[in-house]
């Protein structure tokens, strides 16, 4: 039992991380412990005390309690009693209950009395609201000005309020109980405490109900609990009779998944004001659209759930650039990489309330907007998005630098991302020897992008837009990217006849051997010889750990088992590799892929965190845990759907969700 590890809580754009015995601490860094709501932080502290000592943990809120699913929304259960001995066993046991929904923490403190004569109990809680940016509390140590900000307290009735005011930047906490707090008190420190004398009968109890409700700036004010989600609505599983054995544990894993993705989705809004949910990429990092993140998601469940590709789709073309804006790196038609709601964004004091730093999410969005025609039926979503998506097209040639190079490209983003691929952290994109590329970069999942939205441009003026020369164009501009790019990135030295990672600002390969090629086999850009050469070196042993792909191949100078992008693996990424392998019939390895998260998804009770380290299943028998993973994430949630894809293209496999 490890009682220093926090228990997350996610629903509806909103989360708190707390520790074992319930509290919130206020630590920052790689887990920062809070409420949290539009990236600001509206509980900081959250302590309880009885009889003015600090209980102790007899049942901690666990991973395990704070599961989410169906069965088990966003609460947490603890159990605590104040120190005691054998000689002196504890004169009460308290019991916590804390549930998450959209700005809202409830939490329920029963004190239940162990001894047989009428007690006397203080209950005391302390509370504050720091209304940190979640931008501050990274472990980066930054440091942001905050002119004239004030901070206020207000003693309620039952309760009491913090506010927070930068000019007309104005967000609000609101604490209350039932029953009352007996006394409100100042601590010196701006936290406020709440002391309750609770009387107990013989083996009575007394309750106390606390509510405490988030205000963020800008946000809309939260609705009544709807009841179930018909999101979690589950269609009937078929039997799992594939071609080498039954595969039950896709089942479990679609469920959890399916589960994760419905805590995760957060409020957006449609070019015509409409209201969305859409999914979000992460926490405790990343609860908002992140545009790549939430097109892969709404890819992989595409067949079982497309509503969250709808509302992705039109939550990206509400967002789409219409202008330059180099501040942002937005140029007219690009799609947004991601959204912000904080206070730092709305200042200006970093760059992502509204950023177009990627080279992918533009091609991704028109990718994304065929896949759903085609796989739907409906054309009424590519109609009303075809301006949308004919800009998204020609930012491609005219800004993303289809018409200039062949390819696109984007360069380092000083103070915004150095990267901007998926693999978007400093130093992702190197050689075999660890040296990062530099200058304009030519990253070559980004062209298996560009080339598949090609096509889908194409599909779509032919199907749905009546336009037969525009669909010419594409296919004909698809072709020559397919042909281009062959002769450009393959890497035919000793020990590699192998994609490149990227070209460089030079032209020059980039030749680590990388888990990008699964990407490119997804997307189709690759020759069938050259994709099956591909797709059998992603299952060598310095690719494929037992569990996945790694990032980069082991065996190189810059691969690191525990490098975010330079070993680690994704399961995400490797279900990308999955569906590629079975596109080129290499239904073997697609099946050993599939096998491998799903193992890895049984080892965490079918969670599939967003990476884990690159360690093979030879060194460890378990997985190794990645110590800075976001979970839940929105794409290794939806990877058992893509799984499931893969499979069914070999073999018959069980629908999930």
């Amino acid at each position: 039992m490890n009682l220093t590890h926090h228990c997350l809580l996610v629903r509806d754009g909103t989360f708190a991380a707390v520790a074992p015995s319930g509290d919130i601490t206020g630590e920052r860094g790689a887990q920062p412990y809070g409420l949290f709501a539009r990236d600001a932080r509206h509980l900081s502290r959250w302590q309880l005390t009885v009889d003015g000592g600090t209980p102790t943990v007899l049942v901690p809120a666990s991973a395990g309690s704070c599961a989410v699913g169906p069965a088990a929304p966003a609460t947490a259960f603890s159990v605590l009693t104040p120190p005691g001995s054998r000689a002196e066993a504890p004169a009460h046991t308290v019991f916590r209950e804390q549930t998450v929904s959209e700005g809202r923490l409830v939490e329920r403190v029963r004190l239940s009395s162990n001894r047989g004569e009428a007690t006397s109990t203080l209950l005391a809680l302390t509370v504050d609201a720091d209304f940190a940016d979640q931008f501050e509390l990274r472990s980066d140590h930054r440091w942001y000005e905050k002119p004239h900000a004030v901070r206020t307290r207000a003693a309620l009735p039952n309760g009491v309020e913090f506010g927070y005011r930068r000019r007309e930047w104005h967000s609000r906490t609101v604490v209350t109980a039932a029953p009352a707090p007996d006394a409100v008190e100042e601590t010196g420190s701006g936290a406020r405490r709440l002391v309750w004398v609770l009387e107990l009968e013989p083996h009575g109890a007394a309750e106390v109900t606390l509510r405490v409700e988030a205000h963020p700036h800008g946000a809309p004010e939260a609705g009544a609990d709807a009841g179930p989600d018909p999101f979690l609505r589950v269609a009937p599983v078929s039997p799992a009779d594939g071609h080498d054995g039954h595969w039950p544990e896709l089942s479990h894993a679609c469920a959890q998944g399916l589960a994760e993705l419905a805590s995760l989705r957060v409020a957006a809004t449609g070019p015509d004001g409409e209201a969305l949910r859409v999914p979000a990429a992460g926490v405790p990092w990343f609860l908002t659209l992140l545009a790549r993140h939430a097109v892969i998601t709404s890819l992989f469940t595409l067949p079982s759930r497309p509503e969250l590709a709808t509302a992705t789709l039109l939550a990206l073309a509400a967002s789409q650039a219409t202008a330059e804006d180099p501040a942002r790196i937005a140029q007219p038609g690009k799609i947004v990489h991601e959204l912000r709601h904080g206070e730092l964004a709305y200042f200006d004091q970093v760059p992502y309330g509204r950023y177009f730093g990627s080279v992918d999410s533009t091609p991704l969005f028109v990718a994304l907007l065929g896949a759903h025609a085609a796989a739907t039926g409906e054309v009424k979503l590519a109609h009303r998005l075809e301006r949308h998506a004919r800009a998204a097209v020609e930012w491609m040639f005219a800004h993303g630098g289809l018409a200039d190079s062949g390819y696109l490209r984007y360069r380092a983003d000083q103070g915004g991302l150095a990267n901007q691929s998926w693999k978007d952290s400093p130093g992702a994109i190197c050689f075999a020897d660890g040296t990062p590329a530099k200058g304009l970069i030519t990253a070559a999942a980004a062209q298996g992008y560009a080339y598949e939205a090609l096509r889908q441009a194409a599909r779509l003026a032919r199907g749905c837009w009546d336009d037969a020369a525009y669909a010419d164009r594409m296919e004909e501009e698809a072709q020559r990217l397919r042909d281009r790019f062959l002769a450009d990135f393959w890497l035919d030295g000793p020990g590699q006849d192998f994609p490149a990672l990227a070209l460089d600002g030079e032209g020059r390969r980039v030749d680590a051997l990388a888990s990008d090629a699964g990407h490119l086999l997804w997307t189709g850009i690759l020759d069938q010889e050259h994709g099956e050469a591909v797709g059998r070196r992603l299952l060598a042993p310095e690719f494929f750990s037992g569990w996945g792909i790694r990032t980069l191949a082991a065996g190189q100078e810059a691969y690191h088992p525990l490098s975010y992008h330079q070993g680690c693996v994704w399961p995400h990424d490797s279900a990308i590799a999955a569906l590629g392998l079975a596109r080129y019939g290499l239904h073997e390895q697609a099946r050993a892929v599939c096998r491998g998260l799903l193992d890895l998804a049984a080892s965490g009770e079918f969670h599939l965190p967003e990476v884990i380290a690159g360690y093979g299943r030879e060194e460890h028998a378990e997985p190794v845990p990645y110590p800075h993973a976001c979970s839940p994430q929105a794409w290794a949630a939806a990877a058992p759907f893509a799984l499931q894809t893969a499979l069914r293209a070999g073999a018959a496999a069980p629908h999930c969700g």
